[in-house]
């Protein structure tokens, strides 16, 4: 199984019966791909749709449906669409259940860098300050190291930061952490990956949970 599948997979597993989810772009959006058929969830985009669900086939798609990121979405029975200020109103608000979004790096504070790419053009931040600081719940998904084979789970971010002090919980191709004391709880390995791979993988300071889990993707 490729990297962005097992991530992507168990991101799935922290959707929750009724919960409204925001998914940012890249692996968080391909989750949608893999919602449990006994939940129920409803997600939003944030350039204004609300109700969709697995991104289209060929067959399916529609240009006029997109995601906040321009790729294609589907409107499920119910949906509806609106403006970007009414968007934010949701998000602003407090209406968003659980967000997930992608990173360039995390920490072992909680804290996310997600927005500014060294050495290439960014327009901005988007919406990412508004869902960290937004949601009830925020979770990060990204590959655990570069293509060096350099950690992106640090002690502290290099890079800018989208919010400090914001994630519940991050998720990589290699592992699961939460966090405690100031250090990154890990509570779940990747199939077929030791503890001693995820800590040898990882910059952060590593608290080994006494009830290490494998995923379940």
């Amino acid at each position: 199984m490729k990297p962005k599948e097992i991530i992507a997979r168990r991101i799935a597993k922290e959707f929750k019966d009724g919960d409204v989810v925001n998914l940012g772009f890249g692996i968080p959006n391909l989750s949608a791909s893999y919602l449990p058929d006994d939940v129920e969830v409803t997600l939003q985009a944030e350039n204004g749709a609300l109700k969709f669900g697995a991104p289209p086939t060929k067959k399916t798609l529609d240009p006029d449906y997109s995601n906040s990121g321009g790729m294609p979405l589907t409107l499920k029975k119910g949906a509806s669409t609106f403006s970007m200020p009414t968007s934010f109103a949701i998000i602003r608000g407090g209406h968003v259940d659980l967000t997930v979004l992608g990173a360039l790096e995390v920490d072992q504070q909680g804290n996310i860098a997600n927005w500014l790419v060294p050495g290439k053009l960014a327009p901005g931040m988007g919406g990412a300050m508004d869902l960290l600081v937004g949601a009830k719940k925020v979770i990060a998904s990204l590959q655990h190291t570069d293509k060096k084979g350099d950690s992106k789970v640090l002690k502290e971010c290099t890079l800018p930061l989208s919010a400090p002090n914001c994630l519940d919980k991050i998720i990589t191709d290699l592992a699961v952490f939460e966090f405690q004391d100031g250090k990154l709880l890990l509570i779940e390995t990747a199939p077929g990956v030791s503890v001693d791979e995820v800590i040898e993988a990882t910059e952060g300071d590593v608290i080994v949970s006494d009830d290490v889990k494998e995923m379940d993707i």
